[in-house]
């Protein structure tokens, strides 16, 4: 059965937080709260907890995975980006974006789209999310919270624990959070393409 944590939105208790990174460190599969809903999280480098989110959402390795940052400083690492692209992304981030880079060779292979390559990322405006990625000190391996046979993201967190109890290691309820799907910018062949407009402005992309 998983464990439940209360975390204040405002202000994350730190030991919750300190618990939580542990967990991913140690293969556990969360449910987090982001600023577009909440997510499925485990740590980059774990396969069996990678196959696990892909139970529980039913989805196959071509799915688009999304490694989560707390900031710009870790995206050289594991994307190839170019500074026109820098700096679109530092003008708007944190934000409730989704970046589509080609992935660098620090990302494990089963991460990658197997066909182009890439990898999204994303800085989320959310005080749960970012605590716990300073804590973490890496992104997040994640992926919507999305349920099989659903098209919009969970959002209350007693429904999760509900349905996901037996399946994830902690859910961190952080509220109610509404459907906030993000925009989707691809960079991977250069200039910026708006695959999908959500809540982030895609003016300064167009």
């Amino acid at each position: 059965m998983s464990q439940f944590f209360y975390v204040h939105p405002d202000n994350p208790q730190g030991r919750l937080m300190k618990q939580a990174a542990a967990l991913l460190h140690q293969g556990g599969v969360i449910v987090y709260p982001t600023d577009s809903g909440y997510a499925l999280g485990c740590h980059i480098g774990d396969k069996k907890a990678l196959e696990r989110i892909c139970q529980i959402r039913d989805i196959d390795k071509n799915h688009n995975f999304t490694l989560v940052c707390r900031d710009l400083s870790e995206l050289s690492e594991y994307t190839r980006v170019d500074n026109s692209a820098f700096r679109l992304l530092k003008n708007n981030t944190p934000g409730p974006y989704t970046f589509i880079f080609k992935g660098s060779k620090e990302v494990p292979k089963r991460l990658l789209n197997p066909k182009k390559k890439t990898i999204g990322i994303r800085v989320p405006d959310n005080n749960i999310a970012q605590a716990l990625l300073t804590e973490l000190q890496e992104p997040i391996m994640s992926t919507t919270l999305i349920m099989p046979g659903e098209s919009t993201a969970e959002y209350d967190p007693e429904h999760i624990r509900d349905i996901l109890e037996h399946q994830v290691d902690l859910i961190i309820n952080g509220g109610h959070l509404g459907e906030h799907p993000t925009t989707v910018i691809d960079f991977s062949e250069g200039d910026a393409k708006i695959l999908r407009v959500g809540e982030g402005d895609p003016s300064p992309f167009e």
